[in-house]
């Protein structure tokens, strides 16, 4: 059975979201690595946290972080990642 770890997604397409299966050679790096804890702690895919972040576009990064901790109880660690991601998607 695919696990939420067996998938990079593309954030940007969340109303249709995309996955891209992964080689079972291929190891998650960078913030990436954190969505799977991310889901099994928070209970939610990684997709909601990123519909959330997209509503506070208006935010600094760290303010981003900051809001999830407090909004969400969210440690610093995996919002942090969150907001990586997403930021670093947002350049491509």
């Amino acid at each position: 059975m695919d696990t939420p770890s067996d998938y990079v997604i593309n954030p940007f397409q969340l109303s249709h979201p995309q996955v891209f299966p992964m080689s079972p050679t291929e190891k998650v790096k960078g913030p990436a690595s954190y969505f799977p804890s991310i889901e099994t702690k928070y209970g939610q895919p990684v997709e909601h946290w990123f519909k959330l972040l997209q509503q506070q576009s208006d935010l600094k990064h760290m303010e981003m972080v900051n809001w999830l901790k407090r909004e969400h109880g969210m440690g610093h660690g995996h919002a942090n990642a969150l907001v990586a991601y997403l930021r670093n998607q947002e350049k491509r």
